[in-house]
């Protein structure tokens, strides 16, 4: 890959903050000139709706639309018909929810997670769960962070009608391998859906490789804007679908008393897009794809276990949690003694670096470690490793200063 110190000038915050140790990219991504030049250009240059006006700034907005869809399709491997622009990962899955979920599930159908989802794939499961009177089931964590995969054929019975599952933690840095459970799920005929928001920024991902159904990621984690992101499914399973939400653009023809609807991925785009967010969202998938995601999958998980044997050998009050190997992605949650971790985070701030103290969306795993928190150190393609040793350097100084507490 191209030298993190080299991608960084790619980057203006790091120029406006010099000072600054970003490590929280797994919560957010800084974003490249060139997508901050991309929401730009569409708003002073070719702002217009889309697919609606027959006018050449609007044609060239929807141009611009449905290009970055395409873009998002290379990226994943996948169809265009088969991308959907959503907010995020979690309106993504909640369109699962509402337009899958409620529709087939029943009283007495289970719904297989994992002990270790967000709860963006935790939430709307139990709403779908209480209208619906299915029940839900978890694939425990193991000590180590990884799945128990051996209460798998205990787990999935032939009553599970979805196995829905993030792709890597954003606590503990597991890759849970998809493929393998995608292809247990579905010799017991279970929709299998994929939380993406972690792996889709930082490793190749080939979604029909992954032998899922749908998966769902979002822009404002991988280099693009807030507000834009994308839900991939199989498209014998779009066309079955009905819609998420009605209005414009998505309908075929309306009458007072009836409607019918678009084809996807149209059929779930009610209303007028995040049409800037979206195309940058395009433009920093194609940044992404030209530095390379393997590139970038091996610069995090070098980082990743430079820190992790630096804090084993320098710092043995510190705790860290997740897999040690190449199933970790460069996400690090630990704890500092008996600290709080929202005393560690605002500590480390004091010495310019980043870091992200709480649950982090995942109560349920943090309740089976045995905590109501931990801080998180996550790494991106502009984190440097003269960065991780500041990170040390002040973890050191904070535990120096809380001796007497620790």
């Amino acid at each position: 890959m191209t030298s993190a110190y080299l991608i960084r000038a790619d980057f203006p915050l790091f120029a406006a903050r010099p000072e600054l140790v970003y490590l929280d990219s797994t919560a957010t991504s800084q974003k490249p000139r060139v997508v901050i030049e991309a929401l730009e250009h569409y708003y002073r240059e070719i702002n217009a709706n889309v697919h609606r006006g027959a006018y050449d700034l609007s044609v060239q907005a929807t141009l611009a639309y449905e290009e970055a869809r395409r873009k998002m399709a290379r990226f994943l491997g996948a169809d265009e018909r088969e991308i959907i622009f959503v907010r995020n990962t979690t309106e993504a899955l909640n369109l699962l929810v509402y337009a899958w979920g409620l529709r087939v599930l029943k009283a007495g159908d289970e719904i297989l997670l994992t002990e270790m989802e967000h709860h963006a794939n935790l939430v709307p499961w139990h709403l779908v769960a209480v209208h619906t009177g299915a029940k839900i089931k978890a694939i425990p964590v193991r000590g180590d962070g990884r799945l128990d995969l051996d209460s798998l054929d205990r787990l999935l019975t032939d009553r599970v009608r979805v196995v829905s599952l993030t792709h890597m933690s954003n606590v503990l840095g597991t890759v849970n391998p998809v493929a393998q459970i995608a292809k247990a799920a579905k010799e017991k005929g279970a929709l299998v859906i994929v939380d993406g928001a972690q792996s889709a920024p930082h490793m190749p991902v080939d979604v029909t490789g992954l032998g899922a159904d749908f998966f769902a990621l979002s822009g404002h984690k991988m280099c693009g804007p807030t507000g834009a992101g994308v839900l991939w499914g199989r498209y014998e399973m779009l066309e079955k679908m009905q819609p998420f939400l009605g209005g414009g653009e998505m309908i075929n023809e309306v009458y007072l008393e009836r409607s019918s609807y678009a084809k996807p991925p149209q059929r779930f785009e009610a209303g007028t897009p995040a049409i800037a967010e979206a195309v940058a969202l395009g433009v920093a998938a194609e940044y992404l794809m030209g530095i390379g995601m393997q590139n970038i999958w091996q610069h995090d998980r070098s980082l990743v276990d430079y820190a992790l044997a630096r804090l084993d050998e320098e710092l043995p009050e510190v705790k860290t949690f997740g897999p040690r190997g190449p199933d970790r992605g460069g996400v690090i949650a630990f704890t500092l003694g008996g600290l709080h971790a929202h005393d560690v985070a605002t500590a480390l701030d004091q010495h310019g670096i980043a870091v992200r103290a709480g649950h982090h969306c995942a109560q349920p795993l943090h309740r089976k470690l045995g905590l109501a928190a931990t801080a998180r150190a996550s790494f991106y393609l502009y984190t440097t490793r003269d960065e991780v040793d500041r990170f040390i350097e002040a973890l050191k100084k904070v535990r120096e200063f809380f001796k007497d507490w620790l």
